[in-house]
């Protein structure tokens, strides 16, 4: 018997015991034996209602805590899976920056072989030279074999210079430098007695570019190289056409005392 049930029926006996004698005995045995019933019955009554109720809210409780059990178990599921994905970000942005440092080494690499090219290609495309006061695009390894005959015409190796001139006229035989290097093949020539080709190269010198600045001093070098073989004539006819072509050279001056010594 629950508690209340055992209060009510403490208190229905005391009510039954505290009644006058006189009182009690207008009640009849079965009046009591019902009432006494529909006090139990009533009793009865609470008690299912309150082991209803027990059980309903064990029913609810044991619904909650399986919700809050299912609550739990997503709450860590979810953790997992924010620890997992943490994981993953870390992995990623250590990815981005290796791809990071990865792009910037290749971009390092391009520019520098960029560079590189661009340098290579400088280095082979034309620059402008001035050569006898006179100027022209030539290519790096142009002006190089031009450079490097004249240097060794200058160092006194006059075979090499020939050579080297005379290798350089077959190559570039449309170059700026040609009429240049057809006057210091002539001086090279000249300077190994070959006074016989030395004559046709300036004299070349001379019928192409009669204008050119070295052409007084061709004329005037083939004039000496007649002379170095004993043609005097042919050096005064030389000379002749010299002060007649150039008449106010520096050249045509000196073929004038070169020709007053002649006679």
């Amino acid at each position: 018997m629950s508690t209340l049930a055992r209060w009510l029926m403490t208190g229905l006996s005391m009510w039954v015991l505290a009644l006058p004698s006189a009182r009690a005995a207008l009640f009849e045995d079965d009046d009591a034996r019902k009432a006494i019933l529909e006090v139990r019955q009533k009793v009865q009554q609470m008690e299912q209602s309150s082991a209803k109720q027990a059980a309903d809210a064990a029913k609810t409780n044991a619904q909650l805590l399986e919700q809050v059990q299912v609550l739990q178990r997503s709450v860590l599921d979810l953790n997992a899976q924010i620890e997992s994905l943490r994981g993953e970000i870390a992995k990623l942005r250590g990815n981005e920056e290796q791809l990071t440092r990865d792009l910037a080494d290749v971009q390092r690499r391009q520019k520098d072989i960029s560079q590189g090219v661009d340098d290579r290609i400088r280095k082979l495309e034309p620059s402008k030279v001035s050569v006898d006061g006179r100027e022209f695009l030539a290519d790096p390894e142009e002006k190089r074999l031009f450079d490097d005959a004249l240097a060794a015409l200058r160092n006194g190796d006059f075979d090499k210079s020939a050579t080297m001139f005379g290798a350089f006229l077959r190559r570039y035989p449309s170059s700026g430098y040609v009429d240049s290097a057809r006057f210091w093949l002539g001086n090279a020539l000249y300077g190994k007695r070959d006074y016989k080709e030395a004559i046709a190269s300036f004299r070349a010198l001379v019928s192409n570019s009669p204008d050119h600045p070295r052409a007084p001093e061709a004329l005037l070098a083939v004039a000496n190289c007649q002379i170095e073989t004993k043609d005097f004539k042919g050096a005064r006819a030389t000379i002749g056409e010299l002060t007649k072509a150039y008449p106010k050279s520096e050249a045509a001056q000196a073929g004038r005392e070169r020709l007053a010594a002649l006679k």
